[in-house]
């Protein structure tokens, strides 16, 4: 009887240790339900807290900054004493003609660009161009654009390079080739029309591309405008682009530009552009770019009638090397070329050809022979002849320019 109560107070024992055990084991499973739904809200409102901290944060609104630095070495068969004495006949006349590029036999510090680009708010981005020649520092493009404007529009404002033509909106470091086409340095100078005013572009919303801008600016230019009373000038243009089949690409313009010179005189200056895009391979194409320009410009006795054109032809190998050549021509100078008397004023054209290695796309070499039949110096027509070899650095972020 004793063995008896004492089993069974050992086995009342044992039933309740292992209750309580279940009873320990289910609080600490609903413990650990709690933990989980603790955690887990505690995610929501870091995850929610990080979304809130990135919706305003000003990292997106920082903005892209690039350094460009554009150099070269070169040889030619004039002086330098007599190159800055340079004419283009009927266009810039001897001491008028600036050289921010390439101006000394031996080495030349052409130019550091600092370039900004940064989204201002959903409704403005801002882009800025700073150039510091050795000589000189000054403000290349400063300027705010939309970028939400109902019906494909799209409005520009403060110091810009004028999209007329082709090659007027391009920065040196972007050309082609390192010398300035003939007309344009002819007719407008080295910054070509680069001016304060605001330009509104419209994109038509067909399967083609068709572009219509026009442009009010001040005026400023002082080879083709430059009346300061007030601002003069005004600029429109269409652009329109096709492709045919997949590889051939075809880009064209005309534009025209209205204003008044420093005789308070009217100059008008029409232009049209043709490039052909084939695209070969991967990353090889040929590429051949023409532009034509013509100023009808009166002054106090006279209305000068004058023209020309440039047209390149470029062979991009591969991502590496690229091939070229182009060939500059004045067609019409009909002006006064009394200055001029006893010197040859005919046949004002110039032939360059060059060679680009890229072992990245941010640095270039380039190497170029160029012979130039358009200079009067020291009131001689001299022909020029020039190898150069050129470096282009660009560092930091950069936004790729048209081809």
């Amino acid at each position: 009887m004793k063995k008896r109560i004492i089993l069974s107070l050992l086995v009342t024992s044992f039933l309740f240790a292992d209750a309580e055990m279940d009873a320990i084991k289910e609080a600490l499973q609903v413990q650990k339900e709690a933990t989980l739904k603790l955690e887990a809200k505690l995610n929501t409102l870091e995850q929610k807290n990080t979304n809130q901290s990135a919706s305003f944060s000003q990292n997106a609104y920082l903005p892209d900054m690039a350094l460009i630095l554009n150099m070269s070495t070169l040889s030619r068969n004039i002086s330098n004493s007599d190159y800055t004495t340079s004419a283009i006949p009927g266009f810039i006349d001897s001491g008028e003609m600036n050289f921010p590029f390439n101006k000394d036999r031996g080495f030349n510090l052409n130019y550091a660009e600092f370039a900004m680009h940064s989204v201002v708010d959903p409704y403005f981005e801002a882009f800025a161009n700073f150039h510091l020649h050795p000589e000189a520092f000054e403000i290349g493009e400063a300027y705010v654009q939309t970028t939400s404007l109902a019906y494909s529009l799209r409005i520009k404002a403060g110091k810009f390079k004028s999209s007329f033509g082709r090659m007027n909106q391009k920065h040196q470091h972007s050309w082609n080739f390192d010398s300035q086409a003939l007309i344009y340095k002819a007719l407008f100078g080295p910054d070509s029309i680069s001016d304060a005013g605001v330009q509104l572009q419209w994109i038509a919303p067909i399967d083609t591309y068709l572009m219509f801008g026009t442009e009010a600016m001040q005026g400023t230019n002082g080879r083709s405008f430059g009346d300061s009373s007030s601002n003069n000038l005004y600029i429109g243009y269409v652009k329109s682009s096709v492709d045919i089949g997949d590889d051939l690409s075809i880009l064209g313009g005309i534009s025209y530009a209205h204003g008044k010179n420093t005789t308070s005189n009217a100059t008008d200056i029409y232009g049209v552009d043709l490039t052909f895009r084939e695209q070969l391979g991967s990353y090889s194409a040929l590429i051949w770019q023409s532009e034509y320009l013509y100023r009808d410009m009166t002054l106090s006795d006279t209305k000068d009638k004058q023209a020309g054109f440039y047209s390149e032809l470029i062979y991009q190998y591969n991502n590496n090397y690229s091939f070229g050549t182009r060939y500059d021509r004045i067609t019409k100078n009909e002006t006064d070329l009394s200055m001029y008397s006893g010197v040859d004023t005919d046949n004002l054209d110039r032939y360059t050809v060059k060679i680009d290695y890229k072992p990245f796309p941010m640095s270039r070499l380039r190497l170029s022979y160029t012979y130039d039949r358009s200079r009067i110096i020291v009131d001689e027509r001299k022909n020029v002849s020039e190898v150069m070899l050129s470096l282009n650095i660009a560092a930091g972020a950069h936004g790729a320019h048209d081809y």
